[in-house]
């Protein structure tokens, strides 16, 4: 059975304080909760405090980025290892600000999946399309470019340490949500692709999480479709309240 994942992207928000007072305050409200996974996002220079506030609960830490070297002369670039010793569990990576804002590319995100991987981080590879994709009918194509980019080139074995987050540029910070129906289309097409590359087993057991102005409102609705394992939350993250919410949305619309 896929395991149910909820994780919050702070993005460039909040402080060293903020940090600290918010995971203390999920690990209050969640920090037992075994019946699915959680994790925080927080900037790279407040994740230390964030895995030392969690400690203790099943809330892991994940980095927002990650460089694909394992050292050298990369001004302002972090290094698996480096996530690895500061007690981070996850990277996310292919964010679409990573992609359409600071310009990353399909191979420079399969770098940083390859080498995330190979040095033990877990990652969350993000996929999907922009309005204008949207529009013209090439979602499926750009994700499956992203899917394929992003993943085939791997072992089946090392894709248990990979979740994909479905993340439609066009909702994200928009106020826009996709309709629980297409984000499950969606979801469906991504575990077809890797049926077919990787097998129907594995397949099945691909957490594919959603992402895109999620919040207590509609997570239930998005999180009772079939194929969609959990989401990725940006801005409804930031405080306690409504990440609980999400949070006890996707156990409830699991029957959890």
């Amino acid at each position: 059975m896929r395991r149910i994942f909820v994780a919050g992207n702070w993005k460039m928000n909040l402080s060293l304080a903020g940090t600290r007072g918010l995971v203390e305050a999920l690990k209050k409200a969640v920090g037992a909760e075994k019946r699915l996974d959680v994790a925080v996002a927080p900037p790279f220079v407040y994740l230390a405090a964030a895995v030392e506030a969690a400690r203790g609960s099943v809330i892991t830490v994940a980095a927002q980025d990650v460089y694909f070297e394992t050292e050298g002369a990369f001004t302002g670039e972090v290094s698996p290892a480096m996530l690895l010793d500061v007690g981070c569990t996850w990277t996310i990576v292919g964010h679409s600000e990573r992609r359409h804002v600071l310009g990353e590319t399909d191979d420079l995100i399969a770098k940083k999946v390859k080498a995330s991987l190979d040095a033990g981080l877990k990652v969350i590879l993000c996929v999907g399309e922009l309005l204008e994709e949207r529009e013209a009918g090439r979602t499926r194509d750009v994700v499956r470019t992203q899917v394929v980019k992003g993943l085939f080139d791997l072992s089946a074995e090392t894709l248990a340490d990979v979740v994909i987050a479905y993340e439609p540029v066009w909702a994200i910070g928009t106020g826009v949500t996709a309709k629980p129906g297409d984000a499950n289309e969606v979801h469906g097409f991504i575990r077809g692709l890797l049926s077919e590359k990787f097998g129907d087993a594995l397949a099945a057991d691909m957490t594919i999480q959603y992402g895109g102005s999620v919040k207590p409102e509609n997570a239930a609705e998005l999180m009772g479709q079939p194929e969609v394992d959990g989401a990725l939350v940006g801005g409804a993250s930031l405080k306690a309240g409504p990440f609980v919410e999400i949070i006890r949305g996707a156990l409830a619309a699991k029957g959890l």
